[in-house]
């Protein structure tokens, strides 16, 4: 047998070996897959809600399992919020956002002042959270101040152009010198 036959018989002989060992493992493995994607459909799962201000006159919540796993699915969730001077706002029903999964947010709802928020969401998946939340009137970006634009003193940058040129008839002159002087001669 040459070498080079020697080598690839090796090489199949590895591969089976790798494979017939690695099917057990992936046999033991599946049955464990299959139990871990039944855990979340689990009826009695809890929710984690995370509720705060979006910065101006919303709310924001992050909807997770309990033991931090991301929502898959949508849930129901409601709001009802108490403000200054005892202003009662809800039920509200939040609709997810396309921002990641367990994402809600309420849209411009609040005034501006101090807000008691509670969020609850419905069966199978129950929860309440409540939060203080600091709701400001929305404000606009700064104006953008005005830019002078100047041409440099010194032209504009375009004293490359003569450069540029200079630099291509020099690179043409040498291949035709190059062309002229490298033929050879037979006579």
């Amino acid at each position: 047998m040459t070498g080079i036959r020697k080598v690839l018989a090796a090489v199949f002989v590895g591969l089976a070996l790798t494979l017939s060992a690695a099917a057990p493992a992936a046999a033991e493995a599946a049955p464990a897959a299959q139990a871990a994607q039944a855990a979340p459909a689990a009826p009695a799962d809890k929710l984690k809600l995370t509720v705060a201000g979006d910065g101006a006159e919303g709310v924001t919540i992050q909807a997770t399992h309990a033991d931090g796993r991301r929502l898959e699915q949508v849930v129901r969730l409601v709001l009802t919020a108490t403000g200054p001077d005892g202003q009662r706002i809800g039920p509200v029903q939040l609709e997810p956002q396309p921002e990641g999964h367990g994402f809600y947010s309420s849209g411009p709802l609040l005034s501006a002042g101090k807000w008691k928020v509670t969020v609850k969401s419905s069966a199978p998946l129950q929860s309440e959270a409540t939060a203080t939340v600091q709701a400001q009137a929305a404000q606009a970006p700064p104006a953008p101040k005005p830019v002078a634009v100047t041409e440099p003193a010194d032209g504009g940058g375009a004293d490359w152009w003569p450069i540029a040129a200079a630099g291509l008839v020099l690179v043409a002159a040498a291949m035709g010198v190059a062309m002229l002087f490298g033929r050879r001669r037979t006579d």
